[in-house]
């Protein structure tokens, strides 16, 4: 993180293949080259290319909010308990943030999209920002990414002074950490631990309608932090994210 981004932080704190064979005849040949094509031109229509801005902007509220259609990750994609995929992406004020450079902490990984309602819901609650702060002095850094392909640095930026954030967003337009991580929603959280793995995946907690009470509501990176910082195995390890899609360049 560079200078500039610190003493930001510091001061809000203080305010707060191709195959062609030979045909007999033209005709054959016409006939033939009709049954390959036919097939290709529905595949460039119908094909796998879609990506995820093609999917439902928001998911529905009874817990399966995870991957998308029932699809496994991705063979590229981090699964839980393996080395976290690393990267470089610029904060809001162009200086480039690496995960390398919080190596043997634990690191939290929060998707976010300013413009997702489910993000709004817990920014309005504070969820986020009171959970890094609550963790900041064990030694937690917490992350935003925000993969969202039209998102500006004006718009992260507006969103970091409306809530008057101690943490960055990181700019990820092309998606590329986004995908590396498997990121389905905002928020979608992943938990780094002190060795590099993936100690957790998924949702911040087990509530998307916002309308269970305190007595049932459970935060699931909470309790991730909590035995993490105590240098204890999570008790959650995985959930299904719940939230709006990534909305990733088509």
């Amino acid at each position: 993180m560079g200078v500039n981004a610190v003493l930001s932080r510091c001061k809000r704190k203080m305010m707060k293949g191709k195959c062609m064979m030979p045909y007999k005849t033209l005709f054959m040949g016409l006939a033939v080259l009709g049954l390959l094509t036919a097939p290709a031109a529905y595949g460039e229509q119908h094909g796998s290319g879609g990506g995820q801005a093609d999917k439902p902007a928001v998911h529905d509220h009874h817990g399966d909010h995870g991957h998308q259609h029932g699809k496994a990750k991705t063979d590229a994609a981090a699964a839980k308990g393996e080395k976290a995929p690393s990267f470089t992406l610029k904060n809001t004020d162009g200086e480039k943030v690496s995960l390398s450079d919080y190596a043997g902490k634990v690191v939290v990984l929060e998707w976010i999209n300013p413009e997702c309602p489910y993000v709004q819901r817990h920014y309005e609650s504070k969820t986020m920002q009171q959970l890094a702060d609550k963790y900041d002095d064990k030694d937690v850094v917490w992350l935003a990414i925000n993969s969202t392909s039209h998102a500006s640095v004006d718009d992260n930026k507006a969103w970091i002074e409306k809530y008057d954030l101690d943490y960055p967003i990181l700019v990820d337009k092309d998606g590329k950490v986004g995908k590396a991580y498997d990121a389905k929603t905002t928020p979608h959280m992943f938990v780094i631990d002190q060795k590099g793995r993936i100690a957790y995946e998924g949702a911040i907690d087990n509530d998307p309608s916002g309308k269970k009470d305190k007595q049932t509501q459970v935060n699931y990176v909470d309790g991730v932090l909590a035995r993490l910082t105590e240098n204890k195995k999570p008790e959650y390890e995985e959930t299904k994210p719940y939230g709006c899609s990534v909305k990733y360049p088509k």
